[in-house]
């Protein structure tokens, strides 16, 4: 369904396709003693507060081109944060070209126009193992939207608001509109997989999977940072402060760590 914007499908009614991206982000730390995991938790929640992560979600907003209508954000105790953002269509004056594009979406500094009412979500979890020294961080973004805009083309700009190791997200398009015959469609947009929505620069820095249902219009892609530098994953500290056989054994932890998130399943 290659369309140029001179061939915008011609609709009866309105467009209530519902288009959702779920956004998974994993920041993975080696913490040796208690203090410093609590240190690190610390840091997190003072990083990612509701605070911040309501100035993420409101520059989605803007990105798809919507209004803000309310908003709900709140700072856990002991650990973690929620903002949740219901949103409104912003001012069409013409269907913007790059909704038929399979390509990374802009950053704040350009911003596009044409969405239906939605909301955005997003949700914290810092967390450490007990007993082997690995902390881990996830936040979790849902942008849902109808209308002509996917949420896809926020994906450029989450993926540069969080330092990450590991992504997951899903994209499904959801219910159909019909065209001015009474046909029904189901998707209105081409798309083979949520990588062309990712700059190239950033695929180079990540191993990626995809699985894909094209026939139900469910896409999944995953992502771990290829290159390792111990020095990313200390807190507080730097790996010459280590013997050899201490940075090896902690390589191997994080690493351990890292596949377990990225593949899904423990491993031995």
């Amino acid at each position: 369904m290659k369309l140029t914007p001179e061939q915008r499908i011609q609709l009866h009614g309105f467009n209530n396709l519902t288009k959702s991206l779920s956004f998974n982000m994993y920041d993975v730390c080696y913490t040796k003693t208690r203090e410093e995991r609590e240190a690190y938790i610390e840091y997190i929640d003072e990083q990612y507060n509701a605070e911040r992560l309501t100035n993420i979600l409101k520059n989605v907003t803007e990105i798809i081109g919507a209004h803000v209508l309310n908003i709900a954000k709140q700072d856990y105790v002991p650990q973690g944060a929620s903002v949740t953002i219901l949103v409104s269509e912003g001012p069409v004056v013409e269907v913007p070209t790059e909704s038929y594009d399979e390509s990374p979406g802009p950053l704040p500094e350009a911003v596009v126009m044409g969405l239906d009412k939605s909301h955005i979500t997003v949700h914290t979890y810092p967390e450490y193992h007990p007993n082997e020294g690995i902390s881990t961080f996830r936040a979790d973004i849902d942008v849902s939207t109808c209308g002509e805009i996917s949420p896809l083309k926020a994906l450029n700009y989450l993926i540069h608001s969080f330092d990450t190791d590991i992504l997951t997200m899903d994209y499904k398009v959801r219910g159909f509109t019909r065209d001015i015959s009474g046909n029904k469609l189901f998707i209105d947009h081409d798309i083979s997989s949520i990588q062309n929505y990712i700059p190239d620069e950033v695929k180079e820095e990540f191993d990626m999977i995809d699985v894909n249902i094209y026939q139900e219009n469910i896409f999944h892609t995953k992502c771990k940072l290829k290159q390792f530098d111990l020095n990313n994953y200390l807190f507080g500290y730097t790996k010459d402060k280590l013997s050899k056989e201490e940075q090896e054994q902690i390589t191997a932890s994080l690493t351990k760590e890292m596949d377990e998130i990225f593949y899904g399943k423990n491993m031995k």
